[in-house]
């Protein structure tokens, strides 16, 4: 029996990408956009929300996105 683990695969690997703080953060403390500072705010964990949400639609909704195993 196949299953497909393109929908966990791509959500933990974008959750992780996604992360505020971790490789970039929008709204930045200083900037619009900082890297690597290791922080977060509500507002950042709001929009890095909304980017997660729309990722995932695009992946799953949009281009069905599979991976048989």
């Amino acid at each position: 029996m196949l299953h497909d683990w393109a929908a966990p695969l791509i959500a933990a690997a974008l959750f992780a990408f996604l992360c505020p703080g971790l490789v970039f953060q929008m709204p930045g403390k200083e900037r619009p956009i900082d890297f690597m500072n290791r922080k977060t705010s509500l507002a950042s964990m709001f929009i890095h929300l909304v980017i997660y949400g729309l990722l995932l639609i695009l992946f799953f909704v949009v281009l069905h996105v599979h991976l048989y195993v």
